[in-house]
């Protein structure tokens, strides 16, 4: 991690990083508080949730504010997503459930929440398509679910608040206008989280995967090795005894003798910092090599229960990182009830992109919130930044202090833009693909203090 559920982004900023390659190679061509379905504060910290919201102020000059709605924009990737998985549309998904939700309380300050734009970036013109957003001017802040965020710092420097799929890092650092779904995360760093993966399956003999055209896929297979070096006593003794962080995207030479080294070698789990299409290719190769029922994998890409189910059995007993609490938790009286209420409402598929927009939807409700009836885009940036010290997003994620998490923390400090809590939650596949939960399904968490990078047994954790 040791940002919050650092190899659950890492599926993202992954991606991220091989779209902005593939781009660049085509140019060269051509305090808690809990939630309920009643609708209370959403478990985003008490000091944000705090206020009347049905009070109604006539405001004037701000955009995309009328008498009686809040008018948001989306930006991201529909066409062109060099993956093939639904991005953009399946944010909104989320997005518009949540609004739903909330307008059906009354909304905020007798206005109701509406995505009233939303623009496809084609991958490559994401800048092209801030700058329209911003001439614009008509929508009062923008979500964005984009493989390359490169008009992200247009919006913000233009004082839009700017609501994102978290995955490029590089992107919002100095930028205050910029909120993830999860904090900015330190992706080279040592991840407890991955040394417990290793002994939850009770692994010796690790290989590491990851991408040579992406920084961020190679710096995470790294990472797997300098992980196990410092915690091997800590989980049994395991090492990283293979190391291919320069695999070409798409492995479309396939991975026969980078699977014949594992075999060689001993290996019995495989951690993957590359994408779930990827890793698929890895896991045929060991069926075809016979080694695919005594080696174990660990997916920071493949939350995606469709995709693991249409592959039958081929990921059965391997492990999956999530970013928020997983769909096979127990709600508790988080808002993952009120999600699967509302994405229900609108017939739309429970997905990772559309929780992570489901996410976003809440902290602009509670900056709102924080900023109080007068609000404009200052007032709601500054609140979010000074209140939201403890969001959850109503339990749905462990909590973020956004007066301080915005920068990556480091190996040697955690404590100054790290999480109070180093937390993270792990699926398994089941019998036919289908997940389940490792650990308590009413904590899913398992956590470490977020101060320091030392060995301890996590705590299972409930934060909604």
């Amino acid at each position: 991690m040791p940002s919050p559920r650092r190899h659950a982004r890492l599926r993202h900023i992954t991606f991220g990083a091989m779209a902005f390659v593939l781009l660049l190679a085509a140019c060269s061509n051509s305090n808690d508080t809990k939630a309920s379905s009643s609708g209370s504060s959403g478990g985003s910290g008490a000091s944000s949730a705090s206020g009347d919201t049905t009070t109604h102020v006539a405001i004037s000059g701000v955009p995309g504010v009328t008498d009686t709605e809040i008018h948001y924009s989306s930006l991201g990737t529909n066409s062109n997503n060099p993956l093939g998985t639904c991005v953009l549309d399946c944010f909104d998904d989320g997005v518009k459930a949540y609004f739903d939700f909330r307008n059906s309380q009354g909304g905020i300050y007798g206005r109701k929440l509406m995505l009233t734009k939303e623009v496809d970036d084609e991958l490559a013109n994401n800048q092209q398509k801030a700058l329209e957003i911003i001439s614009a001017n008509d929508t009062f802040g923008t979500f964005t679910a984009a493989q390359i965020g490169s008009g992200w710092a247009d919006l913000a420097s233009n004082g839009i608040p700017t609501y994102t799929w978290a995955i490029n890092p590089a992107q919002t650092a100095g930028h205050p206008e910029i909120f993830g779904n999860a904090a900015t995360v330190c992706i080279d760093c040592t991840s407890r989280s991955m040394a417990l993966a290793v002994k939850t399956v009770g692994a010796k003999k690790v290989a590491a995967l990851g991408y040579g055209v992406s920084e961020n896929s190679k710096l995470c297979a790294d990472g797997a090795q300098k992980t196990l070096e410092k915690y091997s006593a800590d989980v049994g003794g395991a090492s990283v005894v293979v190391l291919k962080d320069n695999l070409d995207f798409g492995l479309a030479n396939g991975v026969g003798p980078e699977v014949t080294e594992m075999k060689q070698a001993g290996v019995d789990f495989i951690w993957g910092c590359i994408d779930l299409n990827g890793m698929k290719t890895v896991a045929q190769e060991l069926q075809r090599q016979g080694m695919r029922q005594s080696v174990k994998m660990g997916h920071t890409n493949t939350y995606d229960q469709k995709f693991v189910q249409d592959a039958g059995d081929l990921f059965v007993g391997d492990i999956v990182s999530v970013g928020f609490r997983p769909f096979e938790a127990d709600p508790g009286s988080s808002q993952l009830k009120d999600f699967r209420e509302w994405m229900g409402k609108a017939g739309k598929a429970e997905t990772e992109l559309a929780m992570d927009g489901w996410i976003n939807a809440d902290l602009a409700y509670q900056g709102l919130v924080a900023a109080g009836p007068s609000f404009d885009r200052k007032k709601v940036v500054d609140g979010t930044n000074t209140k939201l010290t403890k969001f959850t997003a109503g339990g749905l994620i462990p909590p973020i202090d956004w007066s301080r998490q915005h920068e990556a923390p480091t190996e040697d400090d955690l404590a100054t833009h790290g999480p109070a809590q180093d937390c993270f939650a792990f699926v398994t596949v089941g019998s036919g693909g289908k997940f389940q939960m490792v650990g308590d399904p009413a904590k899913p968490w398992q956590c470490w203090p977020g101060t320091n990078r030392d060995w301890s047994d996590p705590v299972a954790t409930n934060f909604g």
